[in-house]
């Protein structure tokens, strides 16, 4: 064989194997998923650390840090339906009430009723800074939006909102005036045509998706599943494939909070309503990706799931941090009463919680 030949064998070789490599990796093995899990498994209850007013409830917590404060958005139900508000810590345990960011409101047409927000672009990095990063100068949160009054009812869709100052005091959000996302687009599927719920938005800095941002959500057909939405400016975004990309095929896969860990990419996420184990029960789990498109979901043993009588019922909707070497898993916690805060689960024992429902 000829030396231009050789060379040629060889990039052919060279590119085949680039190619296998990266086929090979739209799957996550085995003994990578239980490493995952032990770095992010928390066996240490804390227990609630916000509840609402008795007839309220609390949900869906997402984190930032400025500083030495760190920042909680949080949803709160009274009946008419959900607004957004915000409280402050110094330690990740003991929570201050610091006000509303997003209200209802008496002259929208779509979201009047429904503004429960999810922070949007804070830092990935597992363990980073988790510090929140403008784009456009701006800061931005997504929003599940809706006109109808009670829990979750009429049509529900994907709002954005935007804030120029820094969101570490409680004010109001600004909001682009329609949906971004809703389930009467005409591009809607066969999985998001009926409602569409929770939203977790992230930077995608190498564009792996094709695109700079990328909107996990989750919404319902005949079952509740997280599918993929992309944008390069934060306003005008655009379903990715035709199919969710983590799918049970009953019950409810939802809430995606994403964390990266060098080129892995971990979804925290809850079920309900597939496992038989959990008959009635919700809890969390986890899939891992190369790609933020392909997913491999985790087999094992539930992150979180209930055990107390502050979760008794539901230990859901995850938010988690790793900061100086312990690992902080919020979530939402139902009790067999109804009642519904935001709890915590550590990697290391911290204590116990004083907060308890004020109805039991």
């Amino acid at each position: 064989m000829g030396v231009k030949n050789f060379k040629h064998t060889i990039t052919i070789v060279a590119v085949l194997f680039i190619a296998i490599s990266a086929t090979a990796q739209t799957s996550v093995p085995q003994h990578t998923m239980e490493e995952v899990f032990h770095k992010i498994k928390t066996s240490h209850k804390y227990g609630l650390v916000i509840t609402a007013p008795e007839g309220k409830m609390t949900d869906s917590p997402s984190i930032f840090r400025k500083g030495n404060t760190w920042y909680m958005y949080y949803i709160i139900f009274d009946g008419r339906g959900y607004e957004t508000w915000m409280a402050t810590s110094k330690n990740l345990l003991e929570w201050e009430t610091a006000g509303k960011v997003m209200s209802f409101t008496a002259d929208t047409d779509w979201d009047s009723n429904q503004k429960a927000g999810y922070l949007s672009l804070v830092d990935t990095k597992w363990g980073g800074s988790y510090k929140i990063k403008r784009y456009a100068d701006r800061y931005w949160m997504s929003y599940l939006g809706g006109s109808s009054r009670g829990y979750e009812s009429g049509t529900l869709a994907v709002g954005m909102a935007y804030n120029r100052e820094e969101p570490t005091t409680a004010k109001e959000w600004s909001r682009i005036e329609k949906p971004v996302l809703s389930p009467k687009d005409k591009d809607a599927n066969w999985w998001d045509n009926n409602v569409i719920y929770k939203s977790s938005v992230i930077e995608d800095k190498k564009k792996l998706s094709g695109h700079q941002f990328v909107m996990y959500y989750n919404a319902k057909g005949n079952a509740e599943r997280i599918g993929m939405a992309v944008s390069d400016d934060m306003v005008n975004w655009t379903r990715l494939g035709s199919n969710p990309v983590l799918d049970h095929h009953r019950g409810i896969t939802g809430d995606a909070y994403i964390q990266r860990m060098g080129k892995l990419w971990v979804m925290f996420y809850f079920g309900f309503g597939w496992d038989k184990e959990q008959s009635g029960r919700a809890w969390d789990s986890f899939a891992c990706s190369y790609d933020l498109v392909n997913w491999t979901d985790w087999q094992g043993q539930p992150l979180i799931q209930p055990s107390e009588e502050f979760d008794a019922q539901y230990a859901h909707k995850p938010c988690v941090v790793k900061h100086k070497g312990v690992v902080y898993h919020f979530y939402c916690a139902v009790d067999k009463h109804g009642n519904r805060g935001i709890a915590l689960s550590t990697s290391k024992a911290l204590g116990k919680s004083k907060i308890h429902f004020s109805k039991r």
